[in-house]
């Protein structure tokens, strides 16, 4: 690598996602794992949640060409996304996929991330008890994951660290997590949000690194929120690469990560990892 890429390891960038794409090196990460913003006009406080949609579509595919460009080959993109909205309904999930797609990326699963218990309060039943014009609830989203020109990762087998019976249960692709079931993948949505409209549960983060990359891989997060993609790669012994174009979450998730390794000092990740917040201007 690059001498200049080390100092983007590890670090709590603070900038816009397609401009430091764009100064990560070519063919350096093993896997990028996020969720973009759902363009449902969310309170985002450094960003505008409400782009035309055809904007918005195009604004991805610029950071989805720039992703491609810097996973290894064979290298894995997982992308968190949900149907959008009632009754103005877009499937983005599908147009994302095909974009991706049509870049030459492989589509090699798709996970429904169940949220919602089927005790939890329900709303928006549309027309109640009546077929004139009930609404389906949307209780899951998807977690798209993608690889770069070929199914194979390469790593070596001394640091596989995922048991027998995590990889038995993470490949059932609909995923139902403890308390509901320990069979699926039902991981309730994260409680703490920490100021953050919709951050990542760790359990989510857990599985797909666990399942998808090798101790020592790095992991890219280029809409980091509170660094929960970050929190598990340090907890997992992996490496990370955060950015977020907002200041607030960019010092949220700093302050996650110095507070995880207080306590832990003795833990190899935090001899090796001493995070810091690096400003990176357009």
């Amino acid at each position: 690598m690059e001498a200049d890429w080390r100092g983007f390891l590890n670090k709590v960038i603070c900038g816009d996602a397609l401009n430091v794409l764009k100064r990560i090196p070519s063919n350096s990460i093993q896997m990028a794992i996020t969720s973009p913003p759902y363009n449902l006009g969310v309170n985002y406080d450094a960003y505008s949640d409400d782009l035309e949609y055809d904007q918005y579509l195009k604004w991805l595919k610029d950071i989805w060409t720039e992703t491609k460009r810097v996973l290894v080959d064979g290298g894995r993109l997982a992308v968190n996304i949900a149907p959008t909205s009632i009754k103005n309904f877009r499937p983005v999930h599908h147009d994302i996929s095909k974009d991706l797609r049509d870049s030459g990326m492989i589509f090699r699963a798709e996970i429904i991330w169940y949220k919602q218990s089927m005790t939890a309060r329900r709303t928006a039943w549309g027309s109640w008890r009546s077929p004139s014009n009930p609404h389906i609830i949307p209780s899951w989203e998807y977690v798209m994951v993608f690889s770069k020109k070929q199914w194979r990762l390469e790593g070596k087998k001394e640091n596989v660290d995922i048991k027998p019976e995590e990889f038995e249960k993470y490949s059932d692709g609909f995923w139902l997590i403890p308390p509901d079931n320990d069979s699926f993948w039902h991981i309730p949505p994260e409680r703490v949000r920490n100021g953050h409209p919709a951050p990542f549960p760790e359990e989510l983060i857990s599985r797909l690194v666990k399942f998808y990359t090798y101790k020592g891989d790095i992991l890219l997060d280029m809409f980091g929120g509170t660094g929960t993609v970050a929190a598990v790669a340090m907890k997992l012994e992996r490496q990370f690469v955060y950015i977020d174009i907002s200041k607030e979450y960019c010092e949220v998730a700093l302050k996650r990560l110095t507070d995880y390794c207080k306590p832990q000092t003795t833990l190899v990740a935090c001899r090796r990892i001493e995070p810091e917040l690096m400003m990176v201007e357009a």
